[in-house]
């Protein structure tokens, strides 16, 4: 079908899935010369019809492969529909084009990736058709009776990729087409928009290889980093991490885009980057409302993100509050450094606040070392690798001296970037190496010392039983491994939890991704508050400011009487005061 359309593939297993029944109906119609219905089932038989001649006429068949056994010569074909077997066994000679990444050592490793394909392909345990060939077919036109056959193995980037200490690991893709299956950006816009040949997230990487750099620097844009991909890839490839190693490397072959090299700049530096933030708290004046949020905005600047209200800078920072209202324990349980990132400090202090007030009923000492910055996951994001490392180093020389047991953040894309990425960013420094090991050791999110190390009960709050429904951050679920821990908190201080569809599903925040793709962000936002208000719920907690932005902006915008909170917020509200 898609090579009657003279277009690419937009999926690695349903190559032709963008396309409707009518559209195919109307493109046979074209080829055959006679009408043909939109019936699945007829279109099929005219396919079938059509194509049987062409194979039975043709002269040589060209194929792939899924498979190329080294210790045996022969090579194994998955498919769906079975073309791939009329076009090995029907014509007289046959060609099979593979790269040099189809090789496998034995047929029992064969068949340990056929059981992972076909299960992540299309949830089947196995596939309509699996061929194996090894060596000629017999064939009985030709003079020795056998068929002419030829293995064409290509290269093209293939082993500069297999010695490439990061990116060896894309040798373990079995070309299942999962990632773009659960990939939130692909759902709205395609493989057409999500690829070039190859499509996905696993697509993003192999164009740059095998296609160059101008083919693939837009493509890697498309990535949210919510790790979805990452979650469900059964090769355990890191491809959220690839895909900004291979920004990162057209950037520096073909230079820095003008905001990533500002926003670099500003974040390197902590005290420039606190000023601008104390400023803009003064510059917003003109158009700050009553209820937190901007209003008036210049729509020649904002036009495109008027799908939900934006927050003002706070009139007082976190930092600014800390030394008035740190508590003093006589006998602390726990001794804990508290991580605020930027967003926490100076938008929504609050959190903060209430964060400081449940662990303090729990005899938890805390300090906020005041060297702290934003932990750096905007520009890694952007693919500003170096800025990255020198904005982790900081944060990691401001936690240094502190005498603690953790190092608790509430946002859970500060708490996965430190914890998962500050090694990599760091580990071309030997020296390091320790102080980075018992650094990410301490780093816990929120609901996790909530829930696992205080272990509060419902003795500690006083429920009311409100409506009550969750968002997980992508960077919670899948970046932590947390699952049940806010959901619980939820139950346990007395809240009517009511699950939402999707509730793992990105909402389209994804930091600068937002600012840089608003309609796709616009799209995600949507499908989201629509689950959630279909909950009855009265109230949405997440445990991620982006998160909390991303959503109490949108509910704003659809004038909703939903509360959007951070989860501790909700927590510290219910809590049973100390005496």
């Amino acid at each position: 079908i898609i090579q009657l359309r003279h277009e690419g593939p937009s999926h690695m297993v349903m190559p032709a899935i963008h396309l409707s029944r009518f559209q195919v109906r109307d493109l046979f119609s074209d080829v055959t010369g006679s009408e043909q219905t939109e019936d699945i089932e007829k279109l099929v038989k005219v396919a079938r019809r059509e194509l049987r001649q062409k194979f039975a006429e043709a002269d040589m068949g060209i194929t792939g492969a899924n498979f190329a056994v080294a210790n045996t010569g022969a090579i194994g074909l998955v498919t769906n529909e079975g073309n791939a077997r009329l076009v090995t066994t029907l014509p007289r000679v046959h060609v099979a084009l593979m790269g040099i990444d189809k090789l496998v050592p034995s047929i029992e490793d064969a068949l340990k990736i056929l059981k992972v394909l076909t299960r992540n392909a299309t949830g089947q345990s196995i596939t309509s058709y699996v061929t194996w060939v090894t060596g000629a077919n017999e064939c009985e036109i030709n003079a020795d009776h056998k068929k002419d056959i030829h293995f064409v193995m290509l290269d093209n980037g293939r082993r500069e990729m297999a010695e490439d200490p990061l990116f060896s690991q894309v040798f373990r893709c079995v070309r299942c087409g999962a990632c773009a299956n659960v990939c939130p950006v692909y759902r709205l816009v395609g493989g057409h928009k999500m690829g070039h040949i190859y499509i996905g997230a696993i697509g993003l990487i192999l164009t740059y290889f095998f296609h160059g750099p101008d083919k693939a620097k837009n493509l890697v844009q498309n990535c949210i980093n919510c790790e979805a991909c990452k979650d469900i890839c059964a090769g355990g490839i890191d491809l959220p991490r690839l895909i900004k190693g291979v920004q990162a490397r057209i950037q520096d072959e073909q230079g820095h885009p003008l905001p990533s090299l500002l926003l670099s700049k500003i974040l390197k530096n902590r005290k420039l980057f606190h000023t601008l933030l104390r400023t803009a708290k003064w510059a917003q004046k003109p158009v700050a409302g009553d209820d937190g949020f901007m209003r008036h905005l210049p729509m020649m600047f904002f036009r495109e993100h008027d799908f939900k209200a934006l927050p003002t800078v706070a009139e007082k920072p976190f930092r600014d509050l800390w030394p008035k209202i740190r508590p003093k324990i006589d006998n602390p349980r726990y001794k804990v450094g508290l991580f605020s990132g930027c967003v926490q400090d100076f938008v929504y202090p609050e959190q903060m606040q209430a964060a400081v007030e449940l662990f303090a009923d729990h005899d938890v000492d805390m300090s906020f070392p005041m060297k702290q910055s934003c932990c750096g996951l905007p520009v890694q994001m952007m693919g500003e690798m170096k800025a990255s490392r020198d904005v982790a180093l900081q944060n990691l020389r401001a936690f240094e001296k502190e005498d603690i047991d953790y190092i608790i953040t509430l946002c859970a894309s500060c708490a996965s970037h430190l914890k998962h990425n500050y090694p990599v960013l760091l580990e071309d420094d030997p020296k390091l190496r320790e102080k980075i090991e018992q650094f990410t050791a301490k780093v816990i999110d929120m609901s996790s010392f909530v829930h696992d190390v205080l272990k509060v009960s419902a003795d500690d709050f006083d429920g009311d039983g409100k409506k009550t429904t969750f968002h997980a951050p992508c960077h919670l679920c899948r970046g932590l491994g947390v699952h049940d821990a806010p959901r619980n908190l939820m139950r346990t201080a007395g809240m009517d939890y009511r699950e939402a569809t999707e509730e793992e599903v990105c909402c389209g925040f994804g930091g600068t991704y937002s600012a840089k793709f608003p309609e796709l962000s616009q799209q995600l936002l949507t499908k989201k508050l629509d689950n959630v208000e279909a909950t009855g719920a009265e109230m949405l907690l997440t445990d991620c400011p982006g998160c909390v932005m991303q959503l109490r902006g949108g509910l704003k915008k659809r004038e909703s009487k939903i509360e959007v909170k951070h989860t501790i917020e909700a927590l510290a509200a219910r809590r049973i005061k100390k005496k």
